[in-house]
């Protein structure tokens, strides 16, 4: 066997407040630098040979987990303007077909879209905008080849099936965010965001179908560069919103989808700290604030006067209750809360105030979301719901009557018995006494005697929650014995919103000893021990997983780190790396000496020192816009220099994708196959 890439020295220093620090892998910033890409060879080399014994298994695992997904597929047909949209499946196809019915759903298919053919001689392929013009004649898509999320805008005549000639480059369309694109209500006009040169979405223009793009006019351009720009159309079609984001404050403007030449109209102008989300409805905007109200409240402003000393409470802030977002129809207002860390729909009348009800659900722990929903004047409100051990189902909840209809739970073809598994909901008490939930699911049978093979996963950042869902491919692990957990930890909003901020800024560390009390509480309560016990997490849950591990590694046998953020110090003194400016407000600035002490304090890269780790597989995209590969790639290598035992320290790279793995169904699974084996392999699982 080869012996493991050894990454050579070429010391840097790096002068802040003071205290000069060396990073002997800084010249991996470079990809042009031949040495960086012999380096990153060198370590995929070293992976596939490390991993070679566990090729069988890790085909095997992608047989299992293909033959739990119905290949030959279609989603549920949602109703918008006189068609039927709906996505479809080919067996033995890596991507989505578009296709729409007209009138009645046993009419002619139409495909608007087929990926597999835009993929065709591509290793990587997202499609980010897909908008068809209200008259149901246009459509408006964007593609990236690359995985850096930079996509180019297509149009498309769905009459002759031909393309405009025009295309415009450097659009924001990520899946990721709001879409990318608009149409105005004159179907020939539409607006798109482009991207600056740190790929912050910040200039908003207006085109004109059949015209030179280069001519196209420049509504609003969001000079802010701690501000990101989004947009989206009301679902009455009445206007096209802007949503201007940062960490701490929100600000929103309108334009009439009508009018689209007319200029943006401010709802409420920024102020620092505020955060505001409005939806509009019927010559009113029902507005989620935070305007003395720390978890948030709904109020409503007329569309003439919608400025904050017009706004009418509609519901009270609460302590206990979370309100999370508002969706309006014709004759009704959806308002998303969360409670207990669970997620709750309120339907009320279209003021907001009258026949006050919520959505019953069945499960102790569960996830349910909102589809589309592109029809206003409707009586059906449908949403997906799972749980741990409930695949996914479209319901159709009929809002006058609370009637469930089941439009489609995922089939999984090679057969699933949900009494099989059980799901239950754990608290962990963390070091200064909070409770931390845990949710976790296993096989009935379990014996709790420390000896069950777990993985714990979490991610604990930007107020983001990981709820309790399904995922087929998990249970490739169940079957084999594992105990599967998730740490509702602080820093995401699973609480509320000061569950969020007593993980962020100078609170940032509670996430990872929430974490590790969640490892702790599972150890002691007999499911597993840390010789059997492994840790996940992706990006900022990459962070997690790699402070937790240069905190404690003696807790752990196994850590994958996905994309992970672990040069905090390092990116957050980078301005010109994508989303630095628009965090200061998560994890600080560094040129401030009191978050410099702090982030050194916690940051993975900065924090490894000489003592035993566990194994680690930690993954990257090269062209990965969020966390750079050489983050990853430095904290392989100087984990390798710096540990005292003969643990295994892999990495991962995808040469042709992003932040978010391969685009291909099939070439994703084959990633997920990859960590199963690695965590079988490392856990001794037989």
């Amino acid at each position: 066997m080869s012996s493991f890439p050894i990454a050579p020295k070429h010391p840097h220093e790096i002068a802040q407040h003071g205290q000069t620090r060396v990073d002997n892998y800084y010249w991996m910033r470079d990809r042009n630098d031949p040495e960086t890409m012999k380096h990153l060879r060198a370590e995929s080399d070293y992976l596939e040979e490390i991993m070679q014994h566990t090729k069988p298994l890790q085909e095997k695992l992608f047989t299992e987990m293909k033959a739990r997904i119905k290949e030959d597929d279609s989603t549920v047909p949602a109703k918008s303007g006189g068609y039927f949209y709906y996505e479809r499946h080919e067996e033995g196809k890596q991507y989505p077909i578009f296709c729409r019915k007209q009138g009645v759903l046993d009419s002619a298919e139409e495909i608007l879209l087929d990926q597999n053919q835009l993929a065709e001689g591509k290793t990587f392929c997202s499609v980010g905008a897909f908008s068809v013009s209200p008259d149901g004649n246009k459509l408006v898509y964007s593609v990236d080849y690359g995985g850096r999320e930079i996509y180019t805008l297509h149009l498309k005549d769905l009459k002759s099936g031909k393309l405009y000639p025009e295309m415009i480059e450097n659009t924001s369309g990520s899946a990721y965010e709001h879409g990318g694109t608009e149409w105005a209500n004159d179907n020939e006009t539409f607006l798109y965001i482009t991207l600056d040169d740190a790929q912050r979405p910040c200039k908003l223009y207006r085109h004109k179908l059949g015209t030179d793009p280069a001519q196209d006019v420049l509504i609003f351009h969001e000079q802010d560069e701690t501000y990101f720009l989004f947009m989206f159309k009301t679902r009455d079609e009445a206007y096209i919103m802007t949503y201007h984001y940062s960490t701490t404050t929100r600000e929103m403007r309108f334009l009439s989808a009508d009018h689209p030449e007319e200029y943006l109209r401010v709802l409420q102008p920024r102020i620092n700290g505020l955060e505001y989300y409005a939806a509009h409805h019927n010559g009113n905007f029902f507005i989620v604030h935070n305007d003395n109200a720390k978890n948030f409240k709904l109020s409503v402003a007329p569309l003439g006067k919608p400025e904050k000393e017009n706004w009418r409470e509609v519901i009270p802030h609460r302590a206990d209750v979370l309100v999370d977002g508002v969706d309006t129809f014709a004759d009704f207002v959806v308002v998303h809360e969360r409670k207990g860390g669970l997620k709750q729909l309120r339907i009320s009348a279209p003021d907001g105030l009258g026949n006050v009800r919520y959505v019953q659900f069945p499960e102790p722990a569960y996830n349910v979301n909102l589809e589309t929903n592109p029809e206003f004047k409707t009586n059906l409100l449908r949403f997906n719901y799972s749980s741990l051990i409930t695949p996914n189902s479209i319901i159709d909840y009929h809002v006058d009557s609370a009637e469930w209809e089941l439009k489609k739970e995922d089939e999984i073809p090679s057969g699933y018995d949900k009494t099989q598994y059980i799901s239950e909901r754990i608290h962990a008490t963390a070091s200064d006494g909070t409770q931390v939930p845990i949710s976790i699911v296993y096989k009935k049978g379990l014996n709790k005697d420390g000896n069950n093979p777990t993985l714990l996963y979490g991610y604990g950042s930007y107020g983001a929650t990981i709820d309790a869902t399904f995922s087929s491919n998990r249970f490739s692990l169940l079957e084999r014995g594992f105990v599967f957990a998730i740490g509702h930890i602080r820093g995401g909003s699973d609480m509320g919103r000061e569950w969020y901020e007593d993980g962020k800024m100078l609170n940032k560390k509670n996430t990872f000893t929430d974490f590790i009390a969640s490892a702790e509480h599972l150890i002691k309560a007999g499911f597993t021990s840390p010789q059997k016990l492994a840790i996940m997490g992706g990006s900022a849950g990459g962070l997690l997983v790699g402070a937790c591990v240069t905190m404690r590694p003696d807790l752990f046998k196994a850590v994958i780190c996905k994309v992970p953020f672990v040069d905090v110090v390092t990116t957050m003194s980078d301005p010109t790396i994508p989303l630095t400016t628009l965090e200061y407000d998560q994890w600080g600035n560094p040129e401030d000496r009191e978050y410099f002490d702090y982030m050194m304090t916690y940051s993975p890269y900065n924090n490894i020192r000489a003592t035993e780790y566990p194994h680690m597989l930690i993954t990257t995209g090269l062209n990965d816009p969020r966390v750079a590969y050489w983050e990853p790639a430095k904290f392989a290598a100087k984990l390798r220099e710096m540990k005292t035992d003969d643990n295994l320290i892999m990495m991962y790279t995808n040469y042709d994708s992003g932040h978010a793995g391969a685009s291909g169904r099939y070439d994703f699974l084959k990633e997920i196959a990859q960590d199963y084996a690695f965590l079988l392999d490392k856990l001794d699982v037989k």
